[in-house]
């Protein structure tokens, strides 16, 4: 491959051991800038077909629709007589949805265990084959999740499949290679099938999916034979049913395997029970996997046979176990984040309050011994642990026996970032861990308590996301949820997948805690995202309704609602008052820093007084996320084509601002709510008027200096309140708080040890107890900071895809190095900077199709790229201090 020859070969599409995609996929490479290529592909072995196109990302498919099955390879120079082709790259398209033949099918349940208790099934089926396979793909779906074997043998690596969706309107398939499983004469496909996300437990209160009743399977084995013809098995009714040594199967409970039981007969499976499935497509997201496995770092016995193990890090995923005894041995594997002044896990932070009484948390997987050789590994749910504690009576554990499972979505890292200051480099880390412990398929809160994809939690972190991973094939397939999810109001459910089903029971208490502002913007916020990191105009086209919809809805609640107390002070609104979102329900700034009673007790502003909480004016919030959301609608209208709408939502945003400032702005630039969060949005958001700036940044440096340079924002605002400052000349505050050590603060956390991102500030307080969840990765949208501005690396506004970008370093005090790169849709940029005595020195490596600019402290600026860019420029250490004052 030539040097100048494109690279990076992919397709909108993910897959296991290959892509598999639609019939129609869209085909991105990275070029040296050129508009025009040659795109040639070969299919199913036969005629080479070429065709011109322009540009390089998100390339519509330039022949004719693909068939079912068809197994692709192409490559891609750019239109010139002497350019050299890329290497070839291959993909196959998935069995489309009008070709699929089998049927549905349902094992045979006995009495129902009821939800977290139902054991897995096994689905069977023998068939012969001739001599002469040349190949066989296994096409395969399912209502709950189900694991694949032929002759005994796994299919694929992936896990949890088929995935997370809204299944009233979305089922993604898998395909698998399993010619090399299958051979001439007898063979039997098994398929083990469980409640999974469709119909077993979901959220704090464990409450039962409520997709559907009946678990289901529909699979195809498509077996090509060397004389040219294909044998294809199906499910159908000759299939036999028999439940699975797994006697329990519960994503959040856990799964219990019992080896030594007695197997039963097995009978014909039920056909017709599934009648109202949607239609099969195949998934843009990669798949789950098992990414790490992690030994014991630490082995303690706390009672007799009772042995707590700590794998060092908090993650999701399972306990892999090959020593499990003498026959007939029963092991139990409670898994939790924390363990207690006496060494054992605890897990009582993450039980949940209900009306009815406290909802305590477990996550527990139990197996019983049989024949020598067999291995646990629990693949019908999943954890989020870095303790765990295993009882066994009467048998002894050989901790080199068990290992840490770790899994995920296998996301490919784009961005990376380290530097002199370790504790930095620590923060970054556990951030990156706390996103990846979150990143199962949709984007979730927790992975433990609650784990559900709630919208605010992703909206939040979705442009850190950017910076650490390719996302947008894992953002896209949640999207589709959130749209599937979405009220026939407007409103835009919590989280989505919304196992709950709020958009048919409106008459639920939750549903009347729907529709909140920087919860239900996502819809608009994360499409915006990824547009501007990927420059994927479908992912906006695709959200674009939902969008309109959600914003139309919240602005009606601003028409025809006002706050009670607003109502109260002044019968008559005003005119403005019609633009502020203050009447219907909103979470607000959320899990800001607690305050302490007389006693020094924390006090949980829900818990202490829920009404007061639930009825408190939040239009502030509501408001500006109005005015941000419009506002964006406005912007994205206007690159949809949509000329009108460009206009009037740009209109409706000018007049949102206004309402905000008149409601909640001061003269003098301070705001009613008078918080960090109030002025850091506000700034971000573009509410405060030119001349007012100033102001309402030195009453956030006032309220930060007052509070002993500790942040007071929560939930919304952490994200943007380094940034907030550091734009406005005030990086030695951004600083402060971030060296800050007590708490609130980030390194409060690694100094407590944390290993991911806590969802209280004090996830475990000064007396070592533990708090909500601790691996929750909102706050950790901080780190975003270290790549924009200490490694100084940021897309330029009104750029997409990074085609234009700065390299502006802002050393932190003491730091004396960075480094850091982003492999983005141009290609990979690297950026390094050094201070040496009295300079500091910049290296950067910029990609064809980037344009940037790099600025040393000093001011002095270069336009560099394509290629390397390496320049000193003075920097001595008083410059440092004016740098970050």
């Amino acid at each position: 491959m030539s040097r100048n020859a494109p690279f990076a070969l992919s397709v909108d599409s993910g897959g296991d051991e290959f892509v598999a995609t639609g019939d129609r996929p869209r085909l991105s490479f990275v070029s040296d800038g050129s508009d025009l290529h040659i795109i040639e592909a070969t299919i199913d072995g036969g005629t080479v077909v070429t065709a011109e196109v322009r540009g390089h990302r998100f390339v519509e498919w330039p022949f004719a629709a693909l068939r079912s099955g068809s197994r692709v390879r192409w490559r891609v120079r750019r239109a010139a007589p002497d350019a050299s082709w890329s290497q070839p790259a291959v993909f196959e398209a998935g069995l489309l949805d009008a070709d699929w033949t089998a049927e549905w099918i349902s094992p045979v349940e006995a009495a129902d265990a009821g939800s977290g208790e139902r054991p897995a099934h096994v689905l069977s089926a023998t068939f012969a084959l001739p001599a002469g396979i040349a190949s066989a793909r296994l096409y395969a779906t399912a209502l709950g999740i189900y694991t694949a074997t032929v002759n005994g043998s796994r299919v694929g690596s992936d896990e949890l499949a088929p995935g997370s969706t809204s299944y009233d309107r979305t089922l993604y398939a898998q395909a698998h290679d399993v010619t090399a499983l299958l051979e001439a004469g007898a063979n039997r496909i098994d398929i083990e099938l469980s409640d999974g996300w469709y119909r077993g437990q979901v959220g704090a209160f464990r409450l039962p999916a409520s997709w559907g009743t009946t678990l289901g399977v529909r699979a195809e084995l498509h077996v090509r034979l060397a004389d040219g013809t294909t044998q294809v098995i199906v499910t159908d009714g000759t299939w036999t049913s028999v439940p699975s040594t797994t006697t329990r199967a519960d994503l959040m409970g856990g799964q219990t395997v019992d080896f030594a039981a007695t197997p039963e007969t097995a009978t014909a499976v039920r056909v017709g029970a599934i009648v109202d499935a949607p239609s099969i497509a195949w998934s843009p997201a990669p798949p789950v996997r098992v990414l790490e496995s992690r030994a014991p770092v630490a082995v303690t016995q706390v009672a007799h046979g009772v042995t707590v193990i700590d794998f060092g890090q908090n993650a999701s995923g399972w306990v892999r176990l090959t020593d499990l005894g003498a026959p007939g041995t029963r092991t139990v594997i409670d898994y939790g984040e924390y363990v207690d002044a006496s060494g054992d896990l605890s897990t009582a932070h993450l039980d949940s309050e209900r009306p009815e009484g406290r909802k305590v948390f477990v996550q527990r997987d139990e197996v019983v011994a049989g024949a020598a050789g067999d291995v646990f590994e629990p693949r019908h749910t999943v954890h989020g642990f870095r303790y765990a504690r295993v009882s066994r009576a009467g048998e002894p554990l050989d901790a080199a026996s068990i290992t840490m499972q770790i899994v995920h979505s296998d996301l490919k890292r784009t961005g990376t970032f380290e530097s002199s200051d370790e504790d930095l480099n620590r923060l970054h880390e556990i951030a990156d861990w706390s996103f990846r412990g979150n990143a199962v398929d949709v984007p979730t809160d927790c992975p433990t308590r609650e784990r559900l994809a709630w919208t605010g939690d992703y909206q939040v972190f979705a442009p850190t996301a950017t910076r650490l991973y390719d996302v947008l094939g894992f953002t896209r397939k949640w999207l589709q949820s959130v749209r599937d999810d979405q009220l026939d109001d407007g409103r835009i459910a919590n989280f989505s997948p919304d196992g709950r089903r709020i958009k048919h029971h409106l008459d639920d208490q939750f549903a009347m805690m729907t529709g909140s502002s920087g919860w239900g913007d996502a819809i608009v916020a994360v499409p915006w995202e990824m547009y501007l990191a990927y420059g994927d105009r479908a992912v906006l086209e695709e959200n674009y309704d939902a969008m309109v919809r959600w914003v139309e809805w919240a602005l009606e609640k601003a028409r025809t609602t006002r706050h009670h107390a607003r109502a109260q002070a002044a019968p008559d609104p005003e005119p403005f008052e019609q633009y502020l979102w203050d009447g219907t329900f909103h979470w607000g700034e959320w899990t800001e820093p607690r305050e302490r009673d007389a006693e020094g007790n924390r006090i949980d502003p829900i818990k202490h007084n829920p009404m007061a909480w639930f009825m408190a004016d939040k239009g502030e919030v509501g408001t500006a996320y109005l005015h941000r959301s419009t506002a964006t609608v406005a912007r994205i209208a206007e690159i949809l084509g949509y000329e009108a709408d460009a206009a009037r939502y740009a209109e409706t945003a000018e007049r949102v601002a206004d309402a905000w400032r008149q409601a909640y702005l001061n003269s003098d630039g301070t705001t009613v709510t008078d918080t960090q969060a109030a002025y850091v949005r506000a700034l971000s958001f573009g509410l405060i008027p030119a001349d007012l700036c100033a102001a309402s940044l030195d009453r956030l440096v006032e309220l930060i200096r007052d509070a002993g340079t500790h942040l007071g924002t929560g939930f919304l605002a952490t994200g943007d309140l380094l940034p907030v400052l550091a734009d406005a000349g005030r990086a030695d505050v951004a600083y402060g708080l971030l060296a800050q050590r007590t708490a609130p603060s980030w390194l409060y956390m690694v100094d407590r040890g944390a290993t991911t991102i806590w969802e209280d500030w004090e996830g475990i307080d000064e007396n070592g107890d533990a708090h909500e969840s601790l691996n929750h990765y909102s706050k950790g949208a901080v780190i975003r900071f270290l790549h924009t501005h200490t490694l100084g690396l940021r897309q330029d506004a009104g750029s997409i895809a990074w085609e234009k970008i700065t390299i502006a370093p802002l050393p932190a005090p003491g730091m004396t190095w960075a480094r850091g790169s982003y492999d983005g849709p141009q290609g990979e940029i690297a950026v390094e900077w050094r201070i040496e005595g009295d300079s500091i020195r910049i290296v950067a490596d910029v990609p064809a199709g980037t344009a940037a600019r790099i600025v040393f402290p000093d001011g002095t600026a270069h336009a560099a790229g394509p290629g390397r860019f390496d320049q000193t420029a003075g920097f001595p250490a008083s410059t440092l201090a004016v740098a970050t004052r």
